[in-house]
């Protein structure tokens, strides 16, 4: 990630112009007592959902469409985010396939009275673009710019192998557990 937020473009259906700074999304949630356990964190679940709704309005912003979760990489909550913390994700389209997009996340705990900022943990969700009846459809190529976009673009490939292996071997376990 980059903290190249300044102002959001907006969001636009030219293909020439779907760049990894128009895919980009920052989306701050104050955590409130609903939100915690017992010990006064983030609950996880509650972390997934906010991490989910960032990064879907990342993909739609690139593609222009619906999109669903297909899978999320490893999610691992290093820090503990506290009662009255604000939670900030930030989301990126990182490379873009046939009808999927891989979204990169970093999440952030910021305590507003002290100024710290942590973060708590990264990840990266794949999504796949749809039609009005479900159906997966072409997304646009995403336009890395800057030498660490240009990095995590090509690197894309390589963590999309390892997702597809591993559906490919839970699969097989699926099919053996019948």
């Amino acid at each position: 990630m980059t903290n190249r937020f300044e102002e959001t473009p907006p969001v636009s259906t030219n293909s020439a112009e779907k760049t990894v700074a128009a895919s980009r999304v920052r989306m701050n949630e104050l955590v409130m007592p609903n939100d915690t356990n017992p010990l006064g964190n983030l609950m996880g679940g509650r972390l997934l959902q906010w991490m989910d709704v960032c990064s879907a309005i990342s993909a739609q912003r690139h593609c222009n469409r619906n999109v669903v979760t297909i899978s999320v990489d490893n999610v691992e909550f290093k820090k503990a985010i506290k009662l009255g913390e604000v939670v900030v994700i930030e989301a990126e389209v990182t490379c873009a396939f046939t009808s999927s997009m891989e979204v990169a996340m970093r999440v952030w705990a910021e305590n507003l009275r002290t100024g710290e900022r942590r973060l708590c943990t990264t990840s990266f969700y794949t999504f796949v673009s749809v039609d009005a009846d479900g159906r997966p459809v072409p997304v646009p190529e995403i336009i890395p710019e800057s030498d660490f976009e240009k990095e995590r673009y090509e690197q894309a490939a390589k963590r999309r192998e390892l997702r597809l292996e591993i559906s490919k071997q839970n699969k097989q376990v699926e099919r053996k557990n019948k």
